[in-house]
C-alpha cells in the first residue's frame, strides 16, 4: 500500500536565490513594522536624553578643540567633538530603537550633492522611523568659543516629521515638539511672535559655507534690510529656527541647507503656530533646501517670498549634478 504523499516527511530543499531575497525582504518589513509600537512621546524622551548628553560635551569643550578637517569649503569645519557627539546620539537612539534608520551629518560626504543624495536614499522607499541628526549645528561658533551652537534631532515617520528636539547647552534651553502637540521651551509652551507688519520684523539669516550661497544671500538681505526692523546672523540654522518658534525672531531665511540643519526646527516653528516653506512659498518637506520660516502673521511671509523672487535671491545656483 502506498503511503499518502501528505504523510511523507518534508524534504529540506534550500531556497533559491529569488526565494532567499524574498525572505530577507519579509524579515526587513517585519523589523521595520516594529517602529509603529513606539509612541512619539517615547521617541521624544530618548531624543532629549541623547541631546542633553551630547550638549554636555559641547558645553565642556567649546573653544577648546581644534579643527580636525574641513569639508567642501574652508568655512565648513569638522572637529572630533562632532563625531563624538554623533556617535553618542546614535548609540542612545539605536539602543532603544534598534531597527530605526539614522541620517547623521558626519556620516555623509561633503557638499550639497552628497547631502541631497544621502537624504533621498532614506526617502524612497519611506522609512517607518528615521532620525535626522546634526550633532553640532554651529561648529564654527563652537571652535571659536562663541556660545551659539546646538544639538538638532528631527524624527520622521514615513517622510513626515513627528518629533523635533533642539538643545542649546550654554543656557540649558531645550526646545521640543511633537506633531499636533505644540512646541515647548524647557517644558513651557511657546509660540511665534505677534508682529503682523513686515517693517516690525527681526530677520535671522545665514550666509552658508560657500560663495555660491553667500552671494545669493547678500542679494536677499539687500532686498529685505530696508523693509525689516533688524537682521541677525547667529551662525546656526537650527538655533535660528528655534528662536522663530520661541518668538525671539520673526523670520529666518537661508538657501541650500541640509535636512539635518532644518528638520527639527521646521517642526518647532509649525507647532508654535508659524509657517515654513521654501523661498518660493512651497510648503516645507524633508527635501526642502532653501528655507523661509516665519510667524505666519499678516502678509509677512508672502511679502518676503515676493521680495526674494524679485531680487533673484530665492535660490543659490545649483551644482550641475543636482539639476
Amino acid at each position: 500500500m502506498e503511503t499518502d504523499a501528505l504523510s511523507k516527511p518534508p524534504i529540506n530543499v534550500p531556497p533559491t536565490g529569488a526565494e532567499t531575497e524574498s525572505i530577507h525582504k519579509r524579515h526587513a518589513r517585519a523589523s521595520h513594522s516594529l517602529q509603529t509600537i513606539y509612541s512619539d512621546s517615547e521617541i521624544l524622551d530618548v531624543c532629549i536624553i541623547a541631546a542633553r548628553e551630547a550638549g554636555q560635551i559641547i558645553r565642556d569643550t567649546c573653544g577648546k578643540i581644534a579643527v580636525e578637517k574641513t569639508k567642501a569649503t574652508v568655512q565648513d569645519l569638522v572637529t572630533v567633538a562632532d563625531k563624538n557627539c554623533q556617535d553618542l546620539i546614535e548609540a542612545r537612539l539605536k539602543e532603544r530603537f534598534p531597527f530605526a534608520d539614522f541620517l547623521g551629518e558626519e556620516n555623509v560626504a561633503p557638499g550639497a550633492i552628497a547631502s541631497a543624495s544621502a537624504l533621498q536614499s532614506f526617502l524612497t522607499p519611506p522609512r517607518d522611523l528615521l532620525f535626522i541628526v546634526d550633532p553640532i549645528d554651529g561648529t564654527t561658533n563652537f571652535v571659536s568659543g562663541i556660545p551659539f551652537s546646538v544639538v538638532s534631532i528631527g524624527v520622521a515617520r514615513r517622510n513626515e516629521l513627528c518629533v523635533g528636539v533642539i538643545y542649546e547647552p550654554y543656557r540649558d534651553e531645550l526646545f521640543t515638539s511633537m506633531k499636533g502637540q505644540g512646541a515647548f521651551l524647557n517644558g513651557e509652551k511657546m509660540s511665534v511672535s505677534p508682529e503682523r507688519l513686515l517693517i516690525n520684523t527681526v530677520l535671522g539669516f545665514g550666509l552658508g559655507s560657500s560663495s555660491r550661497v553667500a552671494t545669493t544671500m547678500i542679494k536677499g538681505l539687500s532686498a529685505l534690510e530696508p523693509v525689516t526692523r533688524g537682521q541677525r546672523a547667529l551662525g546656526s540654522a537650527a538655533l535660528h529656527l528655534a528662536y522663530v518658534a520661541a518668538g525671539r525672531l520673526t523670520v529666518f531665511y537661508e538657501c541650500d541647507l541640509s535636512s539635518w540643519d532644518i528638520s527639527a526646527g521646521s517642526l518647532l516653528v509649525k507647532e508654535a503656530g508659524g509657517r515654513v516653506t521654501d523661498t518660493r512659498g512651497v510648503p516645507y518637506t524633508l527635501e526642502t533646501r532653501d528655507i523661509l520660516a516665519s510667524n505666519g502673521k499678516g502678509d509677512i511671509h508672502t511679502q518676503i517670498v515676493d521680495l526674494l523672487v524679485q531680487a533673484g535671491a530665492d535660490a543659490a545656483p545649483i551644482p550641475l549634478s543636482l539639476n
